[in-house]
């Protein structure tokens, strides 16, 4: 058999490279999808609530009790994705954009989702509200928005529904490739000056200050963490991200309601019993965030502290251990 001319060997490599091309695009180097809520870096799928479990094939018992998320066989056939109501959605991989879902077709306030086909996959997501129901996007593009699921399913872990469109499990693919660089340090800065090791709270008259504690004598959990801070002390942000606000905890103007919300790094946390020096703009991880509001004036006697909280509600401790992020 004669040999190939370099010319002829160039065109055939190049020949099969398109069709290579063709049958795995490039999207397809992806082979896991993009963190799809902001302060959800590694896409973290639902564990159980008083409403059910978010992994895929939980038992829906036929939607009772339930939030109807479920197949012919009372299973549920996707995965639910945690992400805090009013949290930025993106686009897991390209594709074209088709909608509106109506998956609830009750007309609630998370009764709204898009389809996306493209890249070698085909996803529904739902209880959340996009940018446009049509149309080209790109990996990792703004999508949309998380839709306040609190108000349809008080206390539930809020989360965007995640479906295949062939009921397979998109579990897999929902594992990041890596990390976003910020992650690589999962321990917050110090977040109060003269409390470098963010030491918690423990207990006084008024309560304890570790995550689950009783509140409303029992009939409630604390659902943040009290981080010593004393009165007047600067405050400096955990990690670096947007701020917004402010936070007004107790609702009754007293001298320590107030707070901001700092989101970005893959976390988003609310700080209260602060003064920040702004509530809307960038924040850069040790920067000064603040100070300490008067907490002796409202709980005399009390630990001062602040109150910390994942938007999630899920426990902030080991993020907060050390503080070895930033010395301050």
């Amino acid at each position: 058999m004669p040999a190939l001319s370099l010319v002829a060997l160039v065109s055939l490599v190049s020949t099969v490279f398109a069709k290579q091309l063709d049958t795995y695009p490039p999207q397809q180097q992806h082979r896991h999808w993009a963190q799809i809520c902001s302060g959800n870096a590694i896409n973290k799928i639902r564990g159980c609530d008083r409403y059910g479990c978010g992994y895929f094939g939980a038992d829906r018992h036929g939607g009772k009790g339930k939030h109807g998320k479920h197949g012919k066989h009372g299973k549920h056939m996707g995965v639910d994705v945690i992400c805090a109501d009013g949290a930025t959605v993106y686009a897991p991989f390209s594709g074209q954009l088709s909608g509106p879902i109506r998956f609830f077709h009750n007309g609630n306030a998370i009764d709204d989702g898009v389809q996306i086909s493209g890249s070698g996959y085909c996803v529904k997501l739902v209880c959340i509200h996009p940018i446009r129901y049509h149309g080209q996007i790109r990996r990792g593009q703004q999508l949309g928005r998380m839709l306040p699921m609190q108000r349809v399913f008080p206390g539930i872990i809020s989360h965007i529904h995640v479906e295949n469109c062939d009921h397979s499990d998109p579990t897999p693919l929902l594992t990041p490739d890596s990390p976003p660089f910020p992650q690589q340090d999962t321990h917050w800065a110090t977040v109060c000056s003269g409390n470098p090791t963010n030491e918690l709270r423990g207990c006084d008259r008024y309560g304890c200050g570790y995550y689950g504690a009783p509140r409303r004598n029992g009939k409630g959990k604390h659902t943040g963490v009290d981080v010593i801070c004393a009165d007047g002390a600067t405050v400096y942000a955990p990690f670096s991200g947007e701020l917004s606000g402010p936070i007004k905890f107790f609702h009754n103007g007293n001298t320590i309601d107030d707070g901001v919300q700092l989101r970005g790094s893959g976390f988003c946390v609310k700080l209260i019993c602060i003064h920040p020096i702004r509530y809307n703009g960038r924040i850069s991880k040790g920067q000064i965030l603040g100070k300490m509001l008067p907490m002796q004036r409202v709980f005399p006697g009390i630990t001062s502290h602040i109150h910390i909280e994942n938007c999630d509600h899920s426990d902030p401790t080991s993020n907060l251990e050390r503080g070895k992020g930033q010395r301050v």
